[in-house]
């Protein structure tokens, strides 16, 4: 009875403060404001106790109304992510707000590009890797990942390895997932073997990190990497656009060492 007289305190002066009554009766405030106060303790207490690892030594977690904000830095932005996790599954928390900042060491934009890309290109080799295309951008410590991925699996790794390498300071995720379908499967590998198989083009298979990559969304194709010449380009044009059940191709192939050409293609009559 006890804990359903206190109860019905904390909702009666909930209701009346939400209503704009300013003044009650003393014994009342003083009987329902300390349940409230002991309440958004043991919130925050709960909160801080998510972070009970090491790499959360310098992150506080505060809670108020629910919202639970986290303030402080991690070494990686891995620890970041993680941290709001770890709240958000906290005892009374209903969302986070995530103000922790990325320390670490610095590095520079072009040094960081260079040796994620390096680690992209090789990303779920022996998986199907020929049929991923994600972009990647980095300004200021942000890394921004874009293209497409074959599928779920394909993305998440992608992010996590651009999460957890030092120097990272955000993750920005526009990576698209392409459509599933048991048709769009059949031609990525009708496509693959009309462009590998073809003699001139098998140069293209020999290093995992420089495919031709392959993209389909519901019939239409795109095609990604660098080429060694604008015949080897036209030539894996062609031979995609020759494949029975695709509907378009945009060629993306870009001619190393020339200027990134605009992106050309047709769709089939």
């Amino acid at each position: 009875m006890k804990g359903k007289k206190s109860l019905s305190r904390v909702g009666l002066l909930a209701f009346l403060l939400s209503a704009g009554v300013t003044s009650l009766p003393g014994i009342l405030l003083t009987a329902a404001l300390p349940c409230l106060a002991i309440g958004q303790e043991d919130v925050s207490s709960a909160a801080q106790g998510r972070l009970n690892k090491s790499q959360f030594k310098d992150v506080k977690a505060s809670v108020q109304g629910g919202i639970a904000t986290l303030t402080g830095t991690v070494s990686l932005y891995e620890y970041k992510q993680d941290a709001a996790k770890r709240v958000s599954k906290a005892k009374g928390v209903t969302g986070v707000r995530n103000a922790i900042e990325v320390a670490g060491p610095t590095v520079s934009d072009s040094d960081l590009k260079e040796k994620l890309l390096e680690k992209l290109t090789y990303d779920r080799v022996g998986y199907g890797n020929v049929f991923n295309a994600i972009s990647l951008d980095v300004q200021n410590g942000v890394v921004t990942l874009g293209g497409h991925a074959r599928t779920d699996v394909d993305k998440d790794s992608a992010l996590a390895l651009v999460s957890t390498h030092p120097g990272v300071k955000d993750v920005i995720d526009e990576i698209e997932v392409d459509p599933t379908s048991i048709m769009d499967d059949q031609t990525r590998l009708a496509v693959a073997q009309a462009i590998y198989r073809y003699p001139a083009l098998q140069q293209y298979a020999i290093d995992p990190a420089k495919p031709i990559r392959i993209s389909v969304q519901n019939g239409h194709v795109e095609l990604y990497g660098v080429v060694n010449s604008k015949s080897d380009s036209d030539l894996a044009f062609i031979r995609a656009n020759g494949v029975p059940g695709v509907f378009s191709v945009r060629n993306y192939l870009q001619v190393a060492g020339q200027p990134e050409e605009k992106p050309s293609g047709a769709a089939k009559k």
